[in-house]
């Protein structure tokens, strides 16, 4: 595709961006916290958290999404029986209660080996730490607002959203979700988030977790 839709070679360029909108947090290891909404979120977060000198978790959350077309998000499931519906979606009103809840509960299975293989923080680690939520990019909020809601019921001393691009008319509920928003760039009519870089390759636990060892160290 032409650069014109372009503006990041990757991901941990679009982090070096957001980590300079956080520069007032610099060094605040001891109250502040990057979570990471693996996979993508991961490369951007990890990025930030070398610049910033804070340290680095994730936050695992599963789009629900119908098996006929899995490319499309009906909603999404997040840590602490955080479900959320897009009610809207045409697949989602096609669904009996039993179907829906069999998607749940397939996706809580991926959910839960995912924050084992991660090492996902307990509640209790996260709770009165200044979090910043991180992901590579938000086309339809799903996921972004099930990880920010089950966050919230961490109680946390404050939430924020750091995100590369995001879709314009998501902006009100995402704002009403944090505390602080950072977008690097907000644009109208967002269909995939990995139009916005050079490189934009799929990432697989081993990535996930080469990152998070690339920060520990």
């Amino acid at each position: 595709m032409e650069r014109t839709h372009r503006l990041w070679y990757d991901r941990r360029e679009a982090g070096r961006g957001l980590a300079e909108r956080f520069e007032d947090l610099r060094g605040r290891a001891a109250d502040c916290t990057l979570v990471a909404l693996p996979r993508g979120g991961v490369p951007v977060a990890a990025q930030m958290a070398m610049a910033l000198g804070l340290p680095l978790a994730t936050w695992a959350v599963r789009k629900v999404a119908h098996p006929s077309s899995p490319e499309y998000a009906l909603g999404a499931v997040a840590p602490g029986g955080v479900v959320l519906w897009d009610e809207r979606e045409r697949g989602f009103l096609r669904l009996d209660e039993e179907g829906r809840r069999q998607l749940v509960r397939d996706q809580e299975a991926e959910l839960d080996r995912r924050r084992q293989v991660f090492g996902d923080p307990a509640p209790e680690v996260l709770r009165g730490r200044h979090l910043i939520v991180v992901d590579d990019g938000v086309a339809t909020g799903m996921t972004t607002r099930a990880a920010l809601a089950s966050l919230r019921r961490v109680e946390p001393a404050s939430l924020a959203l750091a995100v590369p691009v995001v879709d314009r008319r998501l902006l009100p509920d995402l704002e009403a979700l944090t505390d602080r928003l950072e977008i690097l760039r907000v644009v109208d009519g967002l269909r995939a988030v990995g139009e916005w870089y050079e490189h934009f390759e799929q990432l697989d636990d081993g990535d996930v977790l080469s990152w998070l060892r690339r920060c520990r160290r």
